[in-house]
């Protein structure tokens, strides 16, 4: 089975790399030995076409810094590399992204699947000026209802959208390395946020808030922000700013991957995950399976956490209630019950058994789109 998938964040890119390339790597690098994958990227200073940890990686678009200006040049150029190159693949896979609108819905002579990773709706408009969030908004809501095929990474998501009627859809969710699941038990010495900078999508304005209160009660209790992002300059400018007791305690590490990042989940006493916007999270799940206690934003998109009994939840965009959520995790004797229960809830989640998921999705949309010609 020959793939191309259009991945608009890869390894390397200038604007970092956040959970859809990561679930693509995932499952690529364990199918590679039974389909050939391209994937197409989006260029950055310094890309060029090449073979990445086994994936064939072709990237096209703008080498610009400006990533408005990036999104829009990849969504031309990947689309006319489909339109031109497209039959020479078995079957096509395009990341969902508003800001991306390649228009292939249109194209028929391979069979087309959109993947779908998170809903943003009304938090556009948060976000960015009116006209710009109304055409984000206007595309989240009509692109997808022009696809024969989906896939949505968690029930929560797939119930946002209206879809083609008799389309093709399945459910597969992201995973964990198996790996996670034999960490030992440790209590661990500081706070961790792991994740993509993005300021206000990962809500990390409002973690430097309520960590920066519960110094002034806590002593000696070190923030670890681990990840990178086009954020990162705003970030260590908001981490300048605060009292100099506050921003001695945080380490900024980068972003982090394989053993240093396995270690870095091992070690900590929490994992929190503030985010005002957020697909299934990859983080709470692999904070989960290293058994460690969460505290997560009341989003729909990550109750699974506290439904598993793995974590509590604070208030969407509120740093008080956070804070007084931190207290309470850090004063309680239920930290290991919870991380316990969530080890024990995503041990289904392992990415072998997604990438087989993944395939069988696949194969089944070919042997659709053959049967309708």
């Amino acid at each position: 089975m020959r793939v191309l998938h259009l991945l608009y964040e890869s390894k390397g890119d200038y604007f970092g790399l956040g959970g859809v390339g990561v679930r693509a790597y995932e499952i690529y690098s364990r199918l590679k030995g039974r389909m050939d994958v391209t994937l197409l990227c989006k260029r950055y200073p310094g890309a060029m076409d090449s073979e990445i940890e086994g994936l064939r990686h072709i990237f096209v678009g703008s080498e610009g810094r400006s990533f408005t200006r990036s999104l829009i040049s990849y969504s031309l150029e990947a689309a006319r590399f489909v339109h031109r190159w497209g039959e020479q693949y078995d079957i096509i896979v395009e990341e969902f992204s508003p800001a991306i609108p390649t228009l292939l819905f249109f194209y028929k002579k391979r069979p087309l699947v959109l993947q779908i990773q998170g809903y943003t709706g009304s938090k556009y408009f948060k976000k960015y000026l009116f006209p710009k969030a109304m055409v984000l908004a206007w595309f989240e809501r009509l692109f997808p209802r022009m696809y024969k095929a989906v896939i949505s990474v968690s029930d929560t998501t797939l119930k946002r959208y209206s879809l083609k009627k008799g389309a093709l859809v399945r459910v597969i969710p992201n995973g964990i390395a198996g790996e996670l699941l034999t960490l030992p038990i440790v209590s661990g010495d500081y706070i961790l946020y792991l994740g993509r900078l993005d300021l206000y999508n990962k809500g990390i304005d409002l973690l430097l808030q309520a960590y920066s209160k519960l110094c002034k009660e806590i002593d000696r209790l070190p923030l670890v922000i681990a990840g990178d992002f086009r954020d990162s300059g705003p970030v260590m400018r908001l981490i300048d700013s605060l009292p100099e007791g506050v921003r001695n305690n945080i380490k900024m590490t980068g972003w982090v991957g394989g053993k240093e990042k396995v270690e870095l989940l091992r070690d900590a006493m929490m994992v929190v995950v503030p985010s005002r916007h957020e697909t299934q999270g990859i983080v709470a799940l692999e904070a989960m399976a290293s058994a460690k206690p969460l505290i997560v934003s009341n989003i729909p998109e990550l109750q699974y956490v506290v439904e598993a009994g793995a974590g509590v939840s604070f208030e969407s965009e509120d740093p008080e209630d956070l804070f007084m959520k931190m207290k309470q995790v850090l004063s309680s004797n239920n930290r290991q019950v919870m991380g316990d229960k969530g080890r024990s809830w995503v041990k289904s989640f392992a990415w072998e058994d997604i990438a087989l998921k993944y395939e069988d999705f696949l194969l089944k949309v070919i042997k659709r789109h053959r049967g309708s010609q």
